[in-house]
């Protein structure tokens, strides 16, 4: 009669569940469960909220490579060029140090022509494509110099004519550097924009003029800055730590097949 009784507790027990990769084995707990059930997109009501409650966690983790860069500058549209251009596909830690070394030998367009090439590439070495990217910057300078003076011109237009500037770049340049209004969208922000369920798009050219459409634009300067420290630190793009973050009840994690 004991051992009936307790098989019938265990059956009555609450399933005990856990996610656990490493041994591959797929069980779930109660909180588990709950990230897993799926909510709407995201609107624009709870990504102001969300919004509020990320600016406030951003404070514990570094700022990307870019906006650590333009805080200490002294040309801050120039130097913001220069880190953005630097920035594309390289790791943050990267991007800063290679920044750093080659602003302080050129901290303008006329100082990093007299560089030669391969100066320039030992300066910026090891971001990725730095040969190239050696190249666009001596086409960027010589371009400055020739038709706008030696300084970075403030609008999209003409920052998209500069050698290796797309319009990530450009608005970096314009939010970052000179504190304009637009939308620098990156995988990060392309990503997690569609996570969310805010937009459903394709490219982070397409994510970026749904934004311009629907984004209120007070968001518009800073939206970057959030979604890429959040997107380095908490919402990865392996298998995000969705258990860990403070907005997960209002993400619907639109086509995410695994988090933690």
């Amino acid at each position: 009669m004991m051992l009936n009784q307790k098989l019938i507790e265990r059956k009555k027990a609450p399933l005990r569940v856990f996610e656990s990769w490493s041994l591959g084995v797929k069980l779930k707990d109660s909180k588990t469960r709950r990230l897993e059930e799926r909510i709407g997109p995201m609107d624009t009501a709870t990504l102001n909220k969300v919004l509020r409650i990320l600016r406030r966690q951003i404070r514990e983790w570094k700022v990307p490579a870019v906006g650590v860069v333009a805080e200490r500058a002294v040309d801050r549209p120039f130097e913001t060029l220069v880190s953005t251009i630097l920035s594309l596909r390289t790791k943050d830690k990267v991007t800063e140090a290679a920044s750093r070394r080659l602003l302080a030998r050129a901290p303008n367009p006329e100082a990093l022509l007299s560089l030669s090439l391969g100066e320039i590439e030992r300066l910026i070495y090891p971001v990725g494509f730095y040969h190239t990217k050696a190249k666009n910057l001596i086409g960027t300078c010589r371009s400055l110099l020739r038709n706008y003076g030696g300084r970075v011109p403030r609008s999209m237009e003409q920052l998209l004519e500069l050698p290796g500037v797309g319009r990530k770049t450009a608005n970096l340049v314009l939010t970052v550097g000179f504190g304009d209004y637009g939308i620098c969208v990156d995988t990060h922000v392309h990503r997690i924009s569609n996570l969310w369920g805010y937009v459903a798009t394709k490219t982070p050219e397409e994510t970026e003029f749904a934004l311009r459409r629907i984004l209120p634009r007070r968001h518009w300067k800073t939206f970057n800055d959030i979604l890429v420290t959040f997107g380095q630190n908490l919402c990865v793009p392996v298998s995000p730590w969705c258990s860990k973050c403070p907005i997960a009840g209002f993400c619907p994690r639109v086509g995410l097949k695994r988090f933690r």
